[in-house]
């Protein structure tokens, strides 16, 4: 199984800094944080430029994260929306990509239960549509601190939408503070899982708010998630995937990303191997 750097790791590097530290550390793949993709293309770079330095590296991009606020549907914003997703759709392609990421966030969460689940529907089917003929899958992120969270949701909206192409992302740190548990993970198909966001963190305390760069901010192993046991389900679900280290953390961001990268490496390869 390979590993991939996720860009938002290393967040104050830009992306050719990325490339060399992941090349370092040891990784075989990247997923890119689209914020600096974007401010990469803005800057004048190209996906043909960029194709050469990760192929140079001897990396390959699993992965482009992500499609933002994917709950807006009125009907500016879900235009808006549908140009956004081909965007991005359109550059994880040129850049050899397979999946990206789609991400809801708290937009629609005043909505009763069905409604919201109509809207993910018709908007995520709108989304797999657009990268159905050039192989481009979509892989769900189920926020801990949104209405849309659980595994049976989305399973449910792939009954509704009925497209192969979108699966979601296991997040140790979302599926830990939402409640899921290693066997619902070991047990989910295996065909539907597109990635690992392999994190550590806590639950917010009474009153505390969903604050990820609090609540994640430690190394992986020094937080409340059992890793051996995620790790283990994600094992047990037949998951032969890439796996995807996630780092969120103002105070570690300001590590020297060259010594940091290789400990994240080490620690993520560490859980991957059956115990």
């Amino acid at each position: 199984m390979a590993t991939a750097l996720h860009g938002i790791s290393s967040f104050h590097s830009n992306l050719a800094t990325d490339i060399r530290l992941a090349r370092e550390a040891g990784f075989d793949e990247l997923e890119i944080f689209y914020p600096k993709l974007a401010r990469f293309l803005a800057c004048g770079g190209s996906t043909q430029t960029l194709c050469r330095m990760i192929e140079d590296a001897g990396l390959r991009v699993g992965y482009v994260s992500a499609l933002d606020h994917i709950e807006r549907h009125e009907a500016e914003q879900f235009g808006q929306l549908m140009i956004e997703a081909r965007k991005i759709t359109e550059e994880a392609q040129a850049l050899g990509a397979k999946t990206v990421m789609v991400l809801p966030r708290n937009g629609i969460d005043h909505l009763p239960q069905e409604q919201i689940m109509e809207i993910m529907a018709r908007n995520i089917g709108a989304i797999a549509a657009i990268g159905r003929d050039c192989g481009i899958r979509y892989m769900i992120e189920l926020p801990a601190f949104t209405q849309f969270r659980s595994l049976a949701q989305a399973e449910e909206i792939f009954l509704r939408v009925g497209a192969d192409n979108i699966g979601v992302v296991v997040d140790f740190w979302h599926f830990y503070a939402s409640g899921q548990t290693p066997e619902d993970v070991a047990a989910f198909d295996q065909g539907r899982i597109f990635g690992v966001h392999f994190c550590d963190g806590r639950r917010p305390r009474r009153d505390e708010a969903w604050d990820e760069t609090v609540l994640r901010a430690c190394m992986p192993g020094e937080g409340e998630i059992d890793l051996a046991a995620w790790s283990d389900a994600v094992r047990r679900s037949g998951y032969k995937g890439s796996w995807s280290i996630e780092l969120i953390s103002p105070a570690l961001w300001e590590r020297d990303p060259q010594e940091l990268l290789p400990e994240l490496q080490d620690r993520l390869r560490s859980f991957m191997k059956p115990a």
